[in-house]
């Protein structure tokens, strides 16, 4: 009998005719596993926040914070999700170098724990934001500091960067606390990077940023209540590349972390956590429509492509490199072929995997993109092609939700107006 892929023992056949494709399924146990994975081996005093950005689907982001989550966002949409998800202001921070006027009074008048500021001018609107409404705005202070981050996908931090306020100039304005008096300097955060996959730089990277929050403290006379550690910890995607080790991780973190709690009993320690959290459990599903051989090589064309997981495309790498893929109603057929899968759009980037091992691909076959739980839809050009977002399912305790509808041509016109010749919009009340 032919072995077909399943989540919580729902096939995958079973999803696709349900909610046709293509898709994404998120796996609520993986969900689950990976975040206490993590939260039981962890020092109790670092706290995991859920960064948004990596999958802003409400239902996520609230089943995150059933576990324990809290909730890192960067946007008003992202606010507004975290609090309809479940999560208190309190357990709520906001981040981001191009804050709005508008989302920064939203952080004010939702009363939530910390803004993270990215820049003097920031702290300023943010200072004037606070004294209107006859508050003091809970700020914490993104520092851009000397030392650089080892072994990163993605530098965030330690080069010139839109992100964070240098290290240098922060030490250079003493007088920072005074400068604002209705601001409330209660904390530091430092991001170096992301898909960081080695244990030891995660753990040095938090020590030298516990030292470097200490210090600030110092200068500035801080009653230092929180340091933000950032996060970067990283996914397995490729081939040479292997998971971090929760155990190896946490037991060089856990007495850096006591260490520095012995000397700051009333800070809280924050860690973002988003790819980590989220990549593994989630399941692009694509159908194959046609499958062809150009000059030799043979394509594989999905009803799903690029417009969805953009991420899968290798952007930022000199090299493409195929997250892992399979042909989920056939997963015990070995991989005697080479296929380029491709997707609908009419650009030769649409190529999701380039050259990928896979069994003899027919029409109908559903080939999927392990490891898409993070910057699916949420990093993806979606109205290209005027294609919209597809559907999501979340599948938790051996049942499905359909989490998000997928658009329509309706949802996709809706805010769209045929101009009229006749009329000016200037002589039409908003």
């Amino acid at each position: 009998m032919t072995r077909e892929f399943q989540v919580q023992g729902v096939p995958v056949s079973e999803l696709a005719r349900r909610y046709d494709t293509p898709l994404f399924v998120y796996d609520g146990s993986v969900l689950r596993d990976r975040f206490h994975g993590l939260r039981d081996r962890l020092h109790p005093a670092m706290e995991i926040f859920y960064s948004l950005k990596a999958n802003p689907n409400i239902s996520v982001c609230a089943l995150l914070h059933s576990f324990g989550a809290r909730a890192e966002v960067s946007s008003l949409v992202e606010l507004t999700t975290a609090r309809r998800a479940g999560v208190p202001p309190e357990q709520v921070i906001f981040l981001g170098p191009g804050k709005s006027r508008q989302e920064l009074a939203a952080c004010l008048d939702t009363g939530i724990y910390a803004i993270v500021c990215e820049s003097l001018p920031e702290v300023a609107l943010v200072d004037e934001l606070a004294r209107d409404r006859g508050v003091r705005a809970p700020v914490a202070l993104r520092v851009n500091p000397r030392f650089t981050v080892k072994r990163s996908g993605l530098a965030m931090g330690g080069k010139p960067r839109q992100f964070g306020i240098d290290e240098e100039e922060l030490f250079a304005r003493t007088n920072l606390v005074k400068q604002f008096p209705d601001v409330d300097l209660m904390g530091v955060q430092v991001y170096m990077g992301t898909r960081i996959l080695d244990e030891n730089v995660v753990i040095e990277n938090t020590t030298r940023i516990l030292a470097l929050a200490e210090r600030l403290s110092a200068a500035f006379h801080l009653d230092l209540r929180m340091v933000d550690v950032g996060g970067g910890l990283g996914v397995a995607y490729f081939d040479g590349e292997s998971d971090l080790d929760a155990e190896v991780l946490t037991d060089g973190l856990n007495p850096v972390i006591e260490d520095f709690t012995a000397r700051h009993p009333g800070t809280r320690l924050i860690m973002e956590l988003g790819r980590y959290l989220t990549a593994e459990a989630g399941t692009y599903v694509m159908s194959v429509r046609y499958t062809k051989t150009s000059m030799g090589e043979r394509f594989a064309v999905a009803d799903g492509g690029t417009h969805h997981h953009m991420a899968a495309v290798g952007i930022g790498s000199f090299v493409k490199r195929n997250f892992p893929m399979a042909v989920l109603n056939r997963l015990d057929e070995p991989p005697t072929e080479v296929w380029n899968v491709t997707g609908p759009l009419c650009t030769p980037g649409d190529t999701i995997g380039k050259k990928v091992p896979l069994p003899p691909v027919r029409p109908g076959d559903l080939i999927g993109v392990h490891r898409s739980g993070a910057y699916g839809p949420t990093a993806s050009p979606g109205l290209f092609l005027s294609h919209g977002y597809p559907a999501e399912v979340l599948v938790h305790e051996g049942r499905c939700h359909l989490v998000r509808e997928r658009d329509s041509p309706d949802d996709l016109l809706a805010r769209q107006r045929l101009y009229d010749p006749t009329v000016d919009d200037a002589d039409v009340s908003p």
